[in-house]
């Protein structure tokens, strides 16, 4: 247990940077390159979750890293799961708070993906990364 809270945390801080990213790249593709605030989240995201998948391997499963499971196909798992939770509830939850409810840009894209943190630790502890794989 004490090890799933470690890497409860790993996992967080991976995230906090990974957020830091997804609204750096957020940013930049809606301000400097003019893009709609749809298509650049889907970008965001998906820069995003390429950034924590490197540190989710480096570091926060860095003890799974075997098991008969080659990076490439972890990737693939990783984009899966947590890329397609991502990506969906990203979009959805931007619609629904950017589009409908008129919030913010980046506080709707900050609690968009503030929701979404646990299903992806979830998904990552138990598909991703399980040491079954």
């Amino acid at each position: 247990m004490v090890k799933l809270g470690s890497r409860w945390l790993k996992f967080n801080a991976v995230g906090l940077m990974g957020v830091g990213v997804q609204l750096a790249a957020l940013w930049l593709y809606t301000g400097a390159f003019g893009w709609h605030y749809l298509l650049a989240t889907a970008l965001a995201v998906e820069t995003a979750v390429l950034h924590n998948y490197v540190w989710h391997m480096a570091w926060t499963w860095r003890d799974r890293t075997g098991g008969g499971s080659s990076p490439g196909s972890r990737l693939v798992r990783f984009h899966v799961g947590n890329g397609l939770v991502s990506l969906l509830a990203n979009l959805a939850l931007m619609r629904l708070f950017a589009g409908v409810l008129h919030m913010p840009l980046l506080a709707a894209n900050v609690l968009s993906i503030t929701l979404t943190s646990l299903l992806n630790f979830v998904i990552g502890e138990f598909w991703v990364f399980s040491r079954s794989r």
